[in-house]
């Protein structure tokens, strides 16, 4: 008990100093938290606090965050090419950072690190590994990690993973991820051997591969996209499975707009309660949002900072107008590839101005994320369209297209949406209009054949990863 004391008190100060802290330390943390489990059934408060955030109080929670980013700052300004030439043509001095002068630093966006990534590497570390965003919604960017950063993301991910539950030893973990995402693999498999649970990455294949594993291999978690999951779910009814084929306890689904229909389906399917949609992308990693029961998306205060910027001010978002998180991680849990400012480009909307009460009220939090910023449909009228309100009105089409095809453009006044034939089957134009009309969308519809589909929207999915003994058909074709 003594030296799980000590070690909780070095990554207490590591984290109020704002230094690099011991991934080793963590993962001994994560063997203690499991002994205490094992023998008292619960961790204890000390414990969670290390995860859960700096402070629930504003003024301490204020300072926290102006000193993480002024030691973010400095080193950025110190050890990154890009950074440097920032602050200095926008004559910032990073030692007297704030959130209030943040803002007159500009956003960085993905074609700065797209176009100039060695710009971005830090000097004083040394480069380990490469990983590559998907490139589903554009050129892929690339950004190298340390071997420090590569050891400390699964130690911190296991470590919040066994406090709050969500990963046990005994576990099997099947993850459905496109082998192009390393980073997520590789936390994935580290924090599962961490915790004493089992790691089965197999990728995007056919689902029928990935639902004989999931029933006959045991897992107890599932981790893929959205539109993979779409599949896997259409591909068990052809199979006439129902929950009783499955262990699962836990199904997690991001990187995509999750709908209510496929929720509905997926959680009666593979006999789940809910189905858990966290936020994460490889540029900001290992920032995360974690979305609550009243359908927010809180983001984390302890390993970096959230921005909601308007869309068309650049200044926060006022309660009720759409933003674009923009994100900044904390030095030291970023180290080789840091950003600053990152604007994401995903879109999400600002709450009301008024207390939360969910069960992660003291999180700040925005809506849940809404689509791409670049992917907004913009009405003559000013009314703007996301991408989830599509995808959420044409997955629940009596036809349960899943994953949503679509493409959306505005054409007199009106939004001009195309389909394939498939999404309406059992339903005339009119009536599919008329389902539209309900949601608030005034559409006219364009039906195409169904062998267009997949060019109308591409979707994780389809990056389909075959085998020599794998002669099913393109998945999503």
């Amino acid at each position: 008990m003594f030296e799980t004391g000590v070690r909780q008190f070095r990554l207490a100060l590591g984290i109020a100093l704002r230094r690099r802290l011991d991934p080793r330390n963590v993962e001994r943390l994560v063997g203690d938290v499991l002994a205490t489990l094992a023998e008292f059934g619960e961790a204890g408060a000390d414990a969670a606090e290390l995860v859960e955030g700096p402070t629930t109080n504003p003024e301490d929670r204020l300072e926290f965050t102006n000193g993480s980013l002024r030691r973010t700052a400095v080193r950025l300004g110190a050890q990154s090419p890009f950074y440097a030439r920032l602050f200095s043509s926008a004559q910032i001095d990073p030692a007297k950072l704030d959130v209030a002068g943040l803002r007159a630093i500009p956003v960085t966006v993905k074609a700065d690190l797209t176009e100039r990534p060695g710009d971005f590497r830090c000097t004083d570390v040394q480069a380990y590994l490469a990983t590559r965003t998907t490139g589903t919604t554009g050129r892929p960017t690339e950004v190298w990690l340390s071997r420090y950063e590569m050891e400390l993301w699964p130690a911190l991910g296991a470590l919040a993973s066994v406090l709050r539950g969500e990963l046990r030893p005994g576990d099997v973990m099947q993850v459905n991820l496109s082998s192009r995402s390393t980073v997520a693999l590789h936390q994935a498999a580290n924090a599962c051997r961490l915790a004493g649970a089992g790691c089965r990455l197999l990728g995007i294949v056919p689902p029928e591969t990935a639902l004989e594993s999931l029933a006959e291999g045991g897992a107890t978690i599932l981790l893929t996209n959205p539109s993979y999951l779409a599949e896997l779910v259409k591909a068990a009814r052809r199979a006439g499975m129902g929950a009783g084929d499955f262990r699962l306890r836990r199904l997690v689904s991001g990187g995509e707009v999750l709908s209510p229909s496929l929720v509905r389906a997926a959680s009666g399917m593979f006999g789940v309660p809910h189905v858990e949609d966290p936020y994460s992308m490889t540029e900001i990693v290992p920032i995360t949002g974690r979305p609550c029961s009243q359908g927010h998306m809180h983001h984390d205060t302890n390993l970096g900072l959230t921005e909601l910027v308007d869309l068309h001010t650049g200044e926060p978002a006022a309660p009720g107008a759409l933003g674009t998180l923009v994100i900044t991680p904390y030095f030291p849990y970023r180290d080789c590839t840091p950003v600053l400012r990152y604007d994401t480009r995903d879109v999400a909307r600002c709450l009301p101005d008024e207390p939360l009460h969910c069960e992660l009220a003291t999180v700040p939090a925005t809506s849940l994320v809404l689509g791409k910023a670049d992917h907004l449909l913009r009405m003559p009228g000013g009314e703007i369209v996301t991408s989830r309100q599509f995808i959420e009105v044409i997955e629940s089409l009596p036809a349960e297209p899943w994953p949503a095809r679509y493409r959306a453009a505005a054409c007199d006044g009106r939004i001009r949406l195309t389909l394939p034939a498939s999404a309406i089957a059992g339903y005339s134009q009119a009536e599919a209009v008329r389902h539209f009309a309900a949601a608030g969308l005034d559409v006219d519809l364009d039906i195409v054949g169904d062998d267009q589909a997949v060019s109308l929207r591409h979707t994780r999915s389809d990056m389909l990863e075959t085998t020599f003994a794998s002669p099913h058909a393109l998945v999503g074709a």
